[in-house]
């Protein structure tokens, strides 16, 4: 009996809701009761796209126990509605050739299921971790599916890694296996990797690596070991943050897959648009827009691929693939609107930035160009999108956006007191977020840092009387930089370890394109000259050991560095002398750019 009354239930279920999942007029009063699977969340959200107020008044997580978004929603729904499964989910364009990809939401399930056999066949098992390091290749979004099937934890990693940095990511990360393309094989030599499974796509015959096209020869059907809890892990990032080495994110099966409800509502994705996120992978923003949200929605994930940025050649690759919906950093809107952008005719319906503010004149020549106005949004590596301006709202200039349903925040002082200005935070308990992460991973395997009464996210922000947030800066010194979070302590814990650096101090120096660049201000160990040689001895040693992104660009020899009573440097200090461009204050020394050493150039990105 009981079975029939469930049947029955999800009968009367289906006949509430279209083939995408949307509410049918009539039943909000139904849905406001029980959004309680994430179909039922889906389906609030996507109704109330454009209505704020009520989204943020009546959404609910929804609160499953038990939830595998691969097998629950993705082939459950996607890959098996007559309606969603021969829509393309994935397509893959190379810009430069206009070669592409195409696979459909069934055809991901079917192969995600041969890679999901082929790593269990190398004895991979719920809870072993594997390192994904990929680019945009149609093998990282087959294995992110096949690993959260078969309840492996990923770290998503960047191919911008050096092999110190993979060396850090295989030991604390305890790596049971790695899925890396051919370019990334021989960073891994001299590596210590013992019992780690090693896996290569493309054409490579590299010694001691498993081709990862010998997953096709796998059968189709895929059988999981057992039910997946939604608070099992599932993702384990490892971000910049206040120490020397970055901080492991811990995120589960409900965290960024049911939290990324908020990203799709922010964004504004519906079924069937054609969405390109400009993103890298490894990072969580590629998370964010290029895996969980436009698969949430049943759109497409659009990946337009191209060995350096261009942004002619992109603006017609938009115009051609009839791209809906589009997100992309600062960096790159600042780029675009160099061309002339009367000249495309696009189809976008939607435009979002996210990673710092927006000046008023990018937004103004895009609204001037295609009557579209960009939405800025905000989250954390530790969270899903929080903050936005939602499609249909108001948005006000250089402001990141009021909470997203299902985030309850406070904006407090350094005392703890309610304030116009202060660190933001998101409430916990019965308020507590499904999109945050389950803490940070530490020594003992316990994740810390997102239990209590509210989670600290170290932003500072403004508030204004109607909810707008508006970013003020980094509680902990750690800025962004080409739309990627940069943390002093690594860069300065790299400088520490040159034989002529004494004391080291990373702040950001304004750049027209990248926002910032990392500059460190160096005092120098007695007796060691203050000279061009020195300088370039020093940009040469953070080269060997930082990946590109984290390259410091300009670096200025001091004879003394501001500090506290404590004897703590005052980073603060430094960084208004960079935004005010002081040259005149006594603490100024002699500065050197990367561009000034020949030597340097073949490196730079």
């Amino acid at each position: 009996m009981p079975a029939l009354v469930a049947g029955i239930h999800a009968l009367v279920d289906f006949f509430k809701t279209d083939a995408d999942g949307r509410d049918k007029p009539g039943h909000d009063e139904y849905r406001k009761a029980k959004m309680t699977t994430f179909q039922d969340a889906r389906s609030f959200l996507l109704r109330h796209r454009t209505d704020y107020d009520t989204a943020v008044k009546d959404f609910r997580w929804p609160d499953a126990a038990n939830f595998n978004w691969a097998l629950d929603w993705f082939d459950a729904d996607l890959a098996r509605h007559p309606e969603s499964a021969s829509r393309t989910a994935l397509w893959i364009v190379d810009v430069a050739t206009a070669a592409e990809t195409r696979l459909t939401f069934a055809q991901l399930s079917t192969r995600s299921n041969q890679v999901a056999n082929f790593l269990r066949a190398q004895g991979l098992k719920r809870g072993d971790h594997l390192l994904l390091l990929l680019g945009n290749v149609v093998p990282l979004w087959e294995t992110m599916l096949a690993a959260i099937k078969l309840g492996v934890i990923v770290i998503p990693a960047t191919t911008l890694l050096t092999p110190d940095e993979l060396q850090d990511r295989l030991d604390r990360g305890k790596a049971r296996a790695v899925v890396a393309s051919p370019d990334q094989v021989a960073k891994f030599d001299g590596l210590k990797a013992p019992g780690v499974v090693k896996i290569v796509t493309g054409e490579s015959s590299a010694q001691g690596w498993l081709p990862f096209d010998q997953s096709r020869k796998q059968t189709e059907a895929f059988t999981p070991e057992g039910v997946t809890k939604a608070d099992d892990p599932m993702l384990l990032y490892f971000t910049s943050g206040t120490t020397a080495k970055p901080k492991l994110v811990l995120h589960s099966h409900r965290s960024y897959p049911v939290g990324a409800l908020t990203t799709m509502f922010w964004i504004g994705l519906q079924p069937g648009d054609i969405h390109l996120n400009i993103s890298s992978p490894g990072w969580a923003k590629h998370a964010w827009s290029c895996f969980f949200a436009p698969w949430n929605a049943g759109a497409t994930i659009f990946i337009a691929n191209q060995a350096r940025f261009e942004a002619k050649s992109l603006l017609g690759t938009i115009q051609r693939c009839a791209v809906s919906t589009l997100c992309a950093p600062p960096t790159v809107w600042r780029l675009l609107i160099q061309e002339d952008l009367s000249q495309y005719k696009l189809s976008l319906r939607e435009v979002c930035g996210a990673g710092e503010p927006l000046n008023p004149e990018v937004i103004d020549q895009i609204k001037a160009a295609w009557n579209l106005t960009i939405r800025d949004g905000y989250g954390q590596t530790e969270t899903t999108a929080l903050a936005g301006n939602s499609p249909g709202q108001p948005v006000k200039v250089g402001s990141m956006g009021r909470p997203l349903p299902g985030y309850r925040v406070r904006v407090a002082d350094a005392d703890g007191n309610p304030s116009s200005e202060g660190e933001i935070s998101l409430l916990l308990g019965d308020d507590r977020p499904a999109g945050l992460m389950r803490g940070y991973l530490g020594e003992g395997g316990t994740p810390l840092g997102a239990d209590g009464d509210a989670y600290r996210t170290g932003d500072v922000v403004f508030v204004d009387d109607d909810g707008y947030l508006t970013f003020v800066g980094r509680s902990d010194d750690v800025f962004k930089s080409s739309d990627y979070r940069i943390s002093p302590f690594e860069l300065e814990s790299i400088l520490l370890e040159h034989e002529a650096v004494a004391e080291a101090a990373v702040v950001p120096s304004p750049d027209p394109i990248r926002l910032a660049v990392p500059k460190a201000y160096v005092l120098l160990v007695g007796g060691v000259a203050a000279s061009a040689a020195t300088a370039e001895s020093i940009f040469a040693h953070t080269h060997a050991r930082l990946a590109p992104f984290k390259r410091i660009r300009r670096l200025e020899l001091v004879t003394e560095l501001p500090k506290t009573i404590s004897g703590k440097i005052r980073r603060v200090q430094l960084r208004r002398l960079e935004h005010d461009n002081n040259r005149s204050d006594p603490l100024r020394g002699q500065e050197f750019r990367e561009e000034d050493f020949a030597s340097l150039q073949g490196g730079r990105s």
